[in-house]
């Protein structure tokens, strides 16, 4: 592992954490030429499931895209960046339970959409806005009526 600061070579693990109900490792490292401490994530490498979008197309499972959704939907939200991640790990970890290694976009959406319904219900709104595809103010405002009576 090289040094993000002075590109070294080197360095020493100073802690080692279990994330994502076992299945990452998160390290501080130190490089040992610097001293200058930096973090990594290990995961294990699983073949990568396969998403079927709207229009029928498959495309590989891209965790990333996950995250930059979360991300637009919680802007200026109180949702941290560990919750998104864990958001993600939510839809990797039902991914994995499934058996298939296809999934559908709108399985994923449904478990983001349930997961930031509990956490922030503006995100919800934004992501579920955009999610749903709404058309019109009619639609907005039924969906905000159903999150109403769901809290009730």
């Amino acid at each position: 592992m090289r040094c993000p600061f002075c590109g070294h070579g080197e360095d020493r693990v100073v802690d080692s954490r279990e994330l994502g109900e076992g299945t990452q490792v998160r390290r501080r490292r130190e490089c040992v030429r610097c001293g200058k401490r930096f973090t990594t994530y290990e995961r294990i490498e699983e073949s990568p499931a396969l998403v079927i979008k709207r229009d029928g197309r498959r495309e590989p499972y891209n965790r990333a895209k996950v995250i930059a959704g979360l991300v637009r939907a919680c802007e200026k939200r109180p949702v941290t960046m560990a919750d998104m991640e864990a958001m993600a790990d939510k839809v990797e970890a039902m991914i994995n339970q499934r058996g298939s290694r296809e999934v559908s976009s709108r399985e994923i959406g449904e478990v983001l959409m349930e997961e930031l319904r509990r956490r922030d219900q503006v995100a919800y709104v934004r992501f579920a806005s955009v999610y749903r595809r709404f058309e019109d103010l009619e639609e907005f405002h039924r969906e905000l009526e159903r999150l109403r009576k769901s809290e009730a």
